[in-house]
């Protein structure tokens, strides 16, 4: 018999992921503009950093709620706040929270305060979410790419299996009804009871929105296989540019289907770690019509609660309707002019990206510059970019894609400069590395364009011969 238990010892946590990996090599040798100029530059890493000056001013110009101290009757807001404890959430902020989500999504719908339960981190809320909905051995369906940390999130420690919906590049990624249906036989090939679609909304690593196709599809399909749907939409904030964002909510308000038993089922994760860019503030939420989930899950989050001090000053952030208002805006533009600026940064390149319209990343399109179109060359890439162009990137094999070659490359986690000496190494890498088909004087489209027929023709000449800080962000 071990000393440790089978969960402490067991390797399931998926921290051998490339994903995780590259976070290491990085901490490593992290850049640092004036000591480490020639250090790794964090690009795997989705945090949103561009708007902190608006939140500082915003402290500046109201410090009370930092340093609590406004009285209440009887004693201060100290006391009380240190003395809270009542996992339910303090109700002024669980109010400005739900104002606050409304708000992100342009006020088309309400959010009720009694049906939200408060968790640290999104993690935290999408574990939950597992444990009230599905027991060890049973199955959720995820479109692919996925975050890679769900591996964790959804599957360490409750036991529930991921079936991968598989999406491709020919339709830009999107869900379609024969992937569900495929999936949904894939867990039933292997004995899986199916509990539920979790879909990332916007996606996350592609910075794409769901369209309304999709989202009536999912709602479609759970309503025929009476199944569950989680939408985990913390990057709801982000979405800059058209289409507009929609959320699920939305979806069933337009469908009349709010106070229905199919309502009970679809249940929104949220967090402010990257809408307001506080990942450290470990602020998560599940809401849920079914009052039974929101109860057991009001219950767990025991073991992971928000502090009272955080929501008390969040509370006051967020019922500010005037800071609120042009935070989301002007977020909304910084986000938008940054991705631009990697976009065109690695046009210059010879390299392009799924088109996007949210999120805090590009999803990045290097089949052409693979040895092959195997994960073993994507592999091989990505080594040498985190290891020679020190650049760590994630590897789409990290997510679960099913073509080797995309790249998550995260933007908003470093200053302008940064994000400049970024995509001139990666620039640099490729003229020295694929100049015979990457002239200097060729635009970006044609650089691409010469070098992905080149390699469609060195992978077909091979198939005609061929015998055969844990990190919590996401």
């Amino acid at each position: 018999m071990g000393i440790l238990s089978r969960k402490a010892t067991c390797n399931t946590h998926g921290q051998d992921s490339s994903y995780f990996l590259g976070w290491e090599e990085y901490e490593k040798n992290p850049y640092d503009e004036a000591t480490n100029p020639a250090g790794i530059i964090q690009m795997g890493l989705a945090e949103n950093q561009l708007s902190f000056d608006l939140i500082e001013q915003w402290l500046a110009a109201n410090p009370d709620p930092a340093s609590f101290n406004r009285h209440a009757p009887g004693g201060s807001v100290f006391r009380d706040l240190a003395l809270f404890q009542d996992y339910h959430g303090l109700p002024a902020f669980k109010k400005a929270l739900v104002e606050f989500m409304s708000e992100i999504r342009g006020n088309k719908v309400t959010f009720d305060q009694n049906k939200i339960v408060l968790t640290a981190g999104a993690t935290s809320a999408n574990e939950t979410l597992m444990f009230c909905l599905a027991e060890p051995g049973e199955a959720i369906l995820l479109p692919t790419p996925y975050y890679p940390g769900f591996d964790r999130d959804l599957k360490w420690r409750t036991g529930v299996e991921i079936v991968p919906i598989q999406c491709t590049s020919a339709n830009g990624f999107q869900i379609t009804e024969i992937a569900l249906e495929q999936a949904y036989l894939d867990a039933k090939t292997r004995n899986l009871k199916v509990k539920g679609v979790l879909v990332t909304n916007p996606s996350n690593p592609l910075g794409t929105t769901l369209t309304r196709p999709e989202l009536n599809l999912l709602v479609n399909f759970i309503s025929d296989k009476q199944i569950h749907l989680i939408s985990d939409e913390i990057y709801a904030g982000t979405a800059f540019s058209s289409p507009g964002y929609v959320s699920i909510m939305e979806v069933l308000k337009d469908k009349k289907l709010e106070h229905t038993e199919l309502a009970d089922r679809v249940h929104v994760v949220y967090s402010l770690s990257k809408d307001l860019g506080l990942p450290g503030f470990r602020v998560g939420a599940i809401y849920s019509n079914d009052d039974r989930v929101v109860s057991a899950a009001t219950k767990m989050s025991s073991f992971g609660l928000v502090s009272s001090q955080t929501q008390y000053l969040l509370a006051a952030l967020l019922s500010d309707k005037k800071f609120t208002k042009n935070y989301i805006a002007e977020s909304q533009r910084r986000l938008k002019q940054r991705q631009r600026s990697l976009r065109k940064g690695l046009e210059k390149a010879g390299i392009s990206c799924l088109k996007s319209n949210a999120g805090l990343f590009c999803w990045v399109d290097m089949r052409h510059l693979l040895e092959a179109n195997t994960f073993e060359a994507e592999m091989k890439l990505w080594k040498k970019i985190v290891y020679d162009v020190k650049l760590n990137i994630s590897p789409g094999s990290s997510c679960h894609c099913v073509e080797p070659g995309w790249f998550r490359v995260c933007f908003a986690n470093m200053s302008e400069e940064t994000l400049e000496l970024a995509v001139e190494r990666l620039r640099t890498f490729v003229e020295e590395n694929y100049n015979d088909v990457i002239p200097r004087s060729r635009s970006g489209h044609e650089m691409l364009k010469g070098l992905r027929k080149k390699n469609l023709t060195k992978w077909v000449f091979r198939l005609s011969y061929s015998s055969d800080r844990e990190p919590e962000e996401r």
